[in-house]
């Protein structure tokens, strides 16, 4: 339970693409309107109807969307999780919507262990201390002793914390919702999530569905090639196949040229050379000049490859004129 609880995902939720976040920005303007200056924004919040209650959809400003209902953001993972109850220091991970009831297992079973070890500890010495006496006990099994000592003062903790949540599972609440007193603040607004019944709740949450995680684990993140690049590779392409290109995109790992060969290359920058029709007005005096070699200039025309840039032309023309 406890590598269930901290191995697996609590519930988070995936945050806004750009395009997602600026239209969700958009629907937000065209809501509130022009805000005159000096004036503050009205907060941004949906409401919801749940079993015939109004519910708030607070808006995340860190991952730009508006969170589900009983979803919190997470101030040390910083991620939305979904139904967050907190952050457990003691597993390293969140504890929501998708691995409390492997947390509340844990600290059940940790709970019966102490009082198993605490219990039969206290049996064996004093068992011990019949025959020998309690001193001479203390002096053969010393552990006995420290171990009934350790788990005297853990089992307080241990045992509230289960006892705690224990509560929490029969009125279908969060530990944050608990804390902040949603559901028992001065407006006594009713829990729209409890069935109203402690053996439903338990049902729900300790033997309900397994949610399906929302995160693409496997998902390759699409990089911009502007970041690979530096400024004097500015007109290097990944897939391109001149030798500058092909050493620019060895240096970087396998996967990233993938991605990079995703992107359509950007056009050469233009540069202060001689234009095609001038090329070409050149290479037709040429022609005239020296009719002896038209044939060649064809046949070397005709091999040019379609995307050579300006210099190799100019290079060509003025040895061909040459």
């Amino acid at each position: 339970m406890l590598l269930r609880t901290s191995f697996s995902d609590p519930g988070v939720l995936p945050r806004a693409l750009p395009e997602e976040a600026s239209f969700i920005e958009m629907e937000i303007e065209a809501a509130n309107g022009n805000v005159p200056a000096g004036q503050r924004p009205p907060p941004r919040i949906r409401n919801v109807e749940i079993n015939n209650q109004i519910v708030k959809l607070k808006y995340c400003y860190t991952c730009k969307i508006f969170r589900p209902p009983r979803a919190s953001h997470c101030s040390i993972c910083d991620n939305c999780v979904d139904r967050f109850d907190h952050h457990c220091p003691w597993v390293g991970n969140c504890v929501g919507k998708r691995n409390y009831r492997y947390f509340y297992l844990f600290t059940l079973s940790l709970s019966l262990l102490t009082i198993y070890i605490f219990t039969f500890n206290i049996v064996h010495v004093v068992m011990r201390s019949v025959d020998n006496g309690f001193l001479n006990t203390l002096k053969e099994t010393p552990g006995t002793v420290l171990e009934v000592l350790v788990c005297f003062f853990t089992l307080w903790s241990v045992v509230g914390l289960t006892g705690f949540h224990t509560y929490l599972i029969s009125l279908n609440q969060t530990t944050n919702e608990d804390i902040k007193g949603s559901w028992s603040g001065k407006n006594r607004v009713q829990n729209p999530y409890s069935h109203k019944n402690m053996i439903k709740n338990c049902c729900e949450v300790l033997c309900g569905p397994t949610y399906p995680s929302v995160l693409d684990r496997r998902g390759l993140m699409q990089l911009s090639p502007v970041s690979e690049f530096s400024a004097n590779d500015t007109d290097a392409s990944p897939c391109s196949s001149s030798t500058d290109s092909s050493n620019s995109s060895k240096t970087l790992p396998s996967t990233k040229r993938a991605i990079l060969c995703l992107h359509k290359p950007r056009p050469p920058p233009i540069r202060n050379n001689p234009t095609s029709d001038d090329l070409k007005a050149s290479i037709t005096d040429t022609a005239h000049t020296s009719p002896a070699h038209s044939q060649a200039e064809e046949s070397s025309a005709a091999k040019t490859p379609p995307l050579a840039t300006p210099e190799t032309d100019a290079e060509a023309s003025v040895a061909k004129s040459h």
